[in-house]
């Protein structure tokens, strides 16, 4: 996938906007060609430096950017030059996938294996064993604890996972 049509897909333009957060948006949506500076980006976008530099470290934390060190001969200071990496962004959404297919079949076990009783006052749930240490009692207002019945929200886990197994191509005969 060419850089530019990576940049214009939603999926990929909300993926970098959860990494970078707003502030980081325009850094991460705008990687000029070969290297960069931080204080040219900076400049060049009108943002704090110190914003630009975090978002930066986000994408390098992720593989999406790199950067070599340059000292300057006279000053001692270091120039971090920066690069863009955006063709490890498939891979790194679809090891996002898998960590979300994990969690969620986690939390389906979860679902499926406990029983929750609920304070309809103050909405909050209790495990079948703090239900029981309360006296079926809510603690914060006395309420009585009622059995919970989570089965729509089971049967809406079991769709993301069979939509994610479908679009991951992961088979589950295990």
């Amino acid at each position: 996938m060419a850089f530019e049509d990576l940049l214009n897909d939603p999926v990929i333009q909300k993926y970098l906007h959860e990494l970078v957060g707003p502030t980081g948006m325009p850094v991460a949506a705008a990687p000029p060609d070969g290297e960069v500076t931080d204080e040219e980006l900076a400049e060049e976008l009108g943002l704090e430096l110190n914003d630009v530099r975090r978002a930066l470290f986000i994408l390098y934390e992720n593989d999406l950017a790199t950067y070599r060190r340059v000292r300057d001969e006279d000053s001692g200071w270091l120039t971090y030059l920066w690069t863009f990496h955006y063709d490890n962004i498939p891979e790194n959404l679809q090891e996002e996938m898998y960590r979300l297919l994990d969690a969620l079949e986690e939390r389906e076990e979860y679902e499926r294996t406990h029983e929750f009783y609920l304070c309809e006052v103050c909405s909050m749930r209790f495990e079948f064993g703090e239900a029981m240490d309360f006296g079926f009692e809510c603690p914060e207002c006395g309420s009585p604890l009622d059995a919970m019945d989570n089965d729509r929200l089971r049967d809406a886990m079991d769709r993301r996972i069979d939509e994610l197994r479908d679009e991951l191509n992961v088979d589950v005969t295990g």
